[in-house]
């Protein structure tokens, strides 16, 4: 029998974009002919993900959970809208979210973590892709944990219970009552959800950020002739706006549209019976950052009619 190595293995999965495990299975059952353990993945449906994996898949669901003190939040993405309406895909979504839940929403972990069916995260979405017809790829996955207190979350969009075109995890660090800090988690997440912020504080704002935003400010100023004195003035003042953009507790809530977050978690640890401490956020929207093909259906069609 021939020797099948890891780099034999990695060439054939390279080559048919199936498993790990099966492109093994298909190198030991084929004596190690690439050829002939090309066509093995074939006729078992396993190399469909090849053709497909060039697609771009910018669709899917983002999917959340929580279980108390802890939550996990991950992006599964397909080629179309149509996919996240199938009840399979919904469930295996589901499934992964519950595996990031037990990695503490790590995304290498999750991916490695060996499912139900016996092969890991990744392998079962590249199996999957012969399933669904689409591509499929795990793009992220996050954690939010606290010690006391909860992990609570929001989905906007949703088409299944936990699923959506945005998911929101934030973790509510409390002694407090933990129906209140429940109830008070899930208003912050749709406020999340809604205004986008990208940090907790102004302590943990970037460094790097707001020199380049200082600077800008600055330039903007001096272009517009102010003198130096005034121009530090305004790019104090200006950069108070920034942070009211990009940090949580500066922001404005948006389920009254007057308290300051800083505020409001300041009235609901007085309701909850303990101080507040927001430990961290995560905020998922689907397809964020991924360029998509734009087409042009006429030109499509003239194409084909010339073809």
């Amino acid at each position: 029998m021939a020797d099948i190595t890891a780099a034999l293995v990695k060439e054939l999965r390279e080559t048919s974009g199936a498993g790990m495990m099966d492109c093994k299975k298909a190198l030991t059952e084929t004596g190690g002919n690439m050829e002939e353990a090309v066509d093995w993945l074939r006729k078992k449906g396993l190399a469909a993900a090849a053709k497909k994996s060039g697609r771009i898949a910018a669709e899917g669901l983002v999917n959340v959970v929580t279980d108390g003190a802890n939550g996990a939040v991950i992006e599964l993405n397909s080629e179309t809208d149509f996919v996240a309406r199938n009840p399979e895909f919904q469930a295996f979504v589901g499934s992964i979210c519950q595996v990031a839940l037990s990695q503490g929403g790590d995304f290498d972990k999750t991916s490695a973590a060996v499912m139900d069916g016996g092969k890991s995260v990744v392998d079962t979405v590249t199996e999957m892709v012969g399933t669904i017809g689409e591509n499929l790829s795990f793009r992220r996955s996050a954690g939010i944990t606290v010690s006391e207190g909860v992990v609570a979350s929001y989905v906007h969009g949703a088409v299944a219970p936990n699923q959506g075109k945005i998911g929101v995890l934030i973790g509510l660090q409390s002694a407090g009552d933990a129906g209140k800090l429940a109830e008070f988690g899930k208003q912050l997440a749709m406020h999340i959800a809604a205004a986008n912020p990208q940090w907790v504080s102004q302590e943990e704002v970037d460094t790097d950020a707001v020199d380049r935003e200082r600077e800008v400010l600055a330039d903007q100023a001096r272009e517009a002739g102010k003198p130096e004195e005034i121009v530090q003035k305004m790019v104090d003042g200006r950069l108070r706006k920034y942070y009211e953009e990009v940090c949580l507790m500066d922001q404005t809530f948006v389920i009254d549209g007057e308290t300051k977050i800083s505020k409001a978690v300041e009235a609901a640890a007085g309701d909850a019976g303990a101080p507040i401490k927001i430990v961290g956020f995560a905020r998922f929207q689907l397809g964020e950052g991924i360029e998509k093909e734009e087409s042009d259906f006429a030109a499509e069609v003239a194409a084909t009619a010339g073809g």
